[in-house]
């Protein structure tokens, strides 16, 4: 974990006599409530003396999307649009023009939070506070771009958050201060994804005020303990019923709500919305991985189950091609064919 030394620090940093002139790098919802922690601090007190002024924000070019092609806006420019802040939007920061504009800027500090981009040496020398960022995991594991995901798939039992001083590598470098929350059993990526974005934004409040005293001396990151995520595509989420039942739950909620996981039926897709291991032994017979058989007695309580490499899976909310999502008992009382079914086929 980092340490504070006070005077041990190479490069001594000061707190500025002017605000701290903050730039700040996002795109995704789980980069705004670090951009609103600082948004709703800049005044004088913490977490600088001087105050903060957040001299621009920088993400991702906008996009289209849905049926009409409508032009989205990413969620950090939604907030900062709200807030009144400049937004930029240059693409890569390796492109000469793209890094004249931030030269142009004069940030104080870069603060990173999910922006989807290495930073390259030329921007990452530019400010003398350098550049921060928030990131979702306990470093050195799970470094990369789904770390929230890699962290419920691994079964970790705890997870957090990381303030780490940027270098080129991804994700590798010097650590400012970590905070650690516990995975519950049965949280998804989603209800994960929320709280480390809390958590992020508390720690870097934190933080940023020690780093900027001197405070703080940047920790080296064990690289024998590194592990590397990667960006998760809509494929990943097909389940392997080969796999053990308790891979396979872990699955289900590691990627939930994206990619989703699904299987097919008859050629056609079905989703797999909410699962878990069935721990009845009585039912846990041999049964040829992906075989579908329902448990429970009554209609209300009847409950779709699909056998697994090792034990079985509930599948307790589905989703039928067309159709919308519903508890397993509420789809097999519309097709009893479920009972019997083969997935994956």
């Amino acid at each position: 974990m980092p340490t504070e030394t006070g005077q041990e620090q190479e490069q001594s940093i000061q707190a500025p006599h002017q605000p701290l002139r903050v730039l700040f790098m996002g795109t995704p919802n789980f980069a705004v409530p670090s951009l609103r922690a600082l948004a709703e601090h800049t005044a004088p007190g913490q977490p600088c003396s001087a105050g903060l002024d957040i001299v621009g924000v920088v993400t991702r070019p906008d996009k289209t999307a849905g049926r009409g092609r409508q032009m989205v806006y990413s969620p950090v420019k939604e907030y900062a649009l709200q807030q009144g802040l400049a937004v930029y939007q240059p693409g890569s920061l390796r492109k000469p023009e793209a890094q004249a504009l931030l030269t142009s800027l004069h940030p104080d500090v870069i603060i990173v939070a999910a922006f989807g981009q290495i930073l390259p040496p030329e921007v990452l020398r530019l400010p003398p506070h350098g550049c921060l960022n928030v990131h979702a995991s306990l470093l050195p594991r799970h470094r990369g771009a789904s770390p929230i995901s890699a962290a419920i798939l691994a079964g970790d039992e705890e997870t957090g958050v990381t303030i780490m001083l940027m270098d080129e590598g991804l994700d590798t470098g010097p650590m400012l201060a970590q905070a650690a929350i516990s995975i519950a059993p049965d949280a998804t990526a989603g209800v994960l994804f929320e709280q480390l974005a809390v958590l992020g934004a508390e720690t870097l409040l934190k933080t940023l005020p020690r780093w900027l005293a001197g405070e703080i001396t940047p920790q080296p990151q064990d690289t024998t303990q590194a592990t590397l995520t990667r960006i998760l595509a809509k494929e990943d989420g097909q389940l392997n019923w080969a796999y053990p039942a308790e891979v396979l739950a872990r699955t289900v909620r590691a990627y939930h709500p994206w990619p989703g996981t699904y299987t097919t039926w008859d050629g056609q897709p079905v989703k797999i919305i909410q699962a878990h291991v069935l721990v009845d032994s009585e039912e846990n017979v041999e049964r040829q991985p992906g075989r579908c058989f329902v448990v429970g007695e009554s209609a209300a309580q009847r409950t779709l189950c699909c056998a697994c490499g090792q034990g079985a899976l509930v599948l307790d909310v589905i989703q039928l091609a067309g159709k919308r999502a519903l508890p397993s008992a509420d789809v097999l009382r519309g097709y009893a064919a479920l009972a019997t079914a083969t997935f994956g086929t």
